[in-house]
């Protein structure tokens, strides 16, 4: 079991009267101070910070801050009871009642710092609830042999777990391999999967083996299974049910001696409504069904993912302001998407601090390739439906005035009338597109009373463009 003594902290209040004394000492180091418990988190591997729920003076930046020395750092709150009104889980992990006494504490601590190793062995990252439940099923079936399904949005970390459970099993020391289904048509798809004999097909110069054989006494993780056709998944109905497939070409059975983990980031549920995925298929493959949660329900996740995905780049720093864009954005493509973030700040700002304006360049472009839809950052639907009709607006803006350009680009003459100054080279001030931007931002501006932060997050902006706008419409 973990140590828990030399991986847990504890900030207590020293002037509070424990109703049943607790040895803290026996379980953790124990500080007084704030000032003290930052240095030894800076200074030491810190698991566990138990934190005294009379210490208000620890709030949601001091936490950011701790966590980026150790981005899987947890916070559990002392309380005097099994009910916390003023519980905030955006910080603060979980609550441990003194009421439990010290010995039920310490059995706590030890399965809180199980699961963290869990997480660590299986190479997963993160200090959420789901994650840590995710690793413990991994635990209990990786040692059996039963297929297993994993559901997860594109981008979450199917062939991590997939892979995890391989490592963690009787078969670690066999192949493992994996297929994308939904990559490959499904005549290529069998063939890849079973083989096939020469001349089955045109071009099938030789006979060649199919991944099952090459996986075979591994594991095979079929990925994106929901997107095969009926006829395939016959075939993958009849491996399951009794380890038997027949090669492209062949008409003798050959045994496949494999555990399949299959994955999909798609309803089959309703895939078996639509009759477009077999039901008998679906209770094959998910005997046992782990199911990844989209980063947008793991917010608590990406300072430690941040965290991770820096390793080995101790320079690389961000300031709360970029993290809170970073927190609020709806990553619709997850973990890979903030992968994709991570390793651009490394190439364009390796040794510079990570600002608001590098994480909304960053935000724009994946707007854009998202067709103009307004980003979800914990707006209500009235401000969300303000950014679309801003978004809207500046689009269709610079729509009339590319058609305008073009058409005064071919008039009779326009040489001499640019030449005379007659026609503008480039939009001038008053058109009908920046009147609207310029009352949009008005109204905004009036209804949070000239907050300018909150305007521009209405706005869906940056305050630096927010700052600019203001100053090109004379708006103070």
């Amino acid at each position: 079991m973990p140590n828990i003594m030399n991986r847990t902290l504890i900030l207590i209040d020293p002037k509070r009267e424990e109703v049943e004394p607790i040895d803290w000492t026996s379980i953790g180091f124990v500080v007084e101070e704030l000032s003290e418990l930052y240095q030894i988190a800076r200074e030491s591997q810190v698991d566990v910070i138990l934190i005294d729920d009379t210490r208000i003076e620890l709030k949601p930046s001091v936490a950011t801050k701790l966590r980026r020395y150790n981005g899987q750092m947890e916070m559990w709150l002392l309380t005097g009871d099994d009910y916390y009104e003023n519980y905030e889980t955006d910080y603060i992990d979980g609550l441990l009642p003194r009421s439990l006494g010290q010995t039920k504490i310490a059995q706590k601590l030890k399965q809180i710092l199980h699961s963290k190793d869990l997480l660590e062995q299986y190479e997963m990252v993160g200090r959420s609830a789901r994650m840590k439940a995710i690793a413990e099923t991994i635990e209990r079936v990786a040692i059996t042999d039963i297929p297993i399904l994993v559901e997860g949005p594109s981008g979450s970390g199917k062939e991590l777990v997939a892979k995890a459970l391989h490592r963690y099993s009787e078969r670690q020391g066999k192949p493992f391999v994996a297929i994308n289904c939904g990559a490959l048509a499904e005549g290529l798809l069998e063939s890849e999967l079973f083989g096939h004999e020469r001349g089955a097909f045109t071009g099938s110069v030789s006979k060649r083996e199919g991944l099952f054989h090459k996986a075979s006494g591994g594991t095979m993780f079929l990925d994106e299974i929901g997107e095969t056709k009926p006829d395939m998944q016959v075939k993958l109905l009849r491996v399951l049910e009794d380890g038997t497939y027949y090669p492209v070409g062949s008409s003798t059975a050959r045994r496949a001696d494999v555990r399949v983990v299959a994955a999909t980031n798609r309803d089959l549920a309703a895939a078996i409504a639509e009759r477009s995925f077999r039901e008998d298929l679906y209770f094959r493959i998910g005997v046992v069904k782990i199911v990844l949660p989209p980063l947008l329900e793991r917010k608590g996740d990406i300072q430690p993912l941040l965290a991770h995905f820096w390793v080995g780049y101790p320079e690389m720093q961000y300031s709360d302001a970029a993290l809170d864009l970073l927190i609020k954005y709806d990553w619709p493509g997850n973990i890979r998407q903030l992968k994709n973030f991570t390793d651009r700040m490394i190439a364009l700002k390796p040794t510079g601090l990570i600002e608001t304006d590098d994480v909304e360049s960053f935000l724009e472009e994946q707007h854009a390739q998202r067709d103009n839809l307004p980003v979800s950052t914990g707006r209500t639907v009235e401000e969300a439906g303000q950014e679309l009709i801003y978004r809207a607006i500046m689009q269709l803006g610079n729509e009339v005035r590319l058609l305008r350009d073009l058409i005064t680009a071919h008039m009779p003459g326009n040489q001499e009338l640019r030449a005379s100054g007659a026609v503008p080279s480039s939009p001038e001030r008053g058109n009908t597109m920046e009147q609207m931007e310029e009352m949009l931002i008005r109204q905004v501006l009036d209804e949070t009373h000239g907050n300018r932060k909150e305007t521009a997050r209405r706005l869906g902006i940056g305050e630096r463009t927010l700052y600019r706008k203001l100053k090109k419409y004379d708006l103070r």
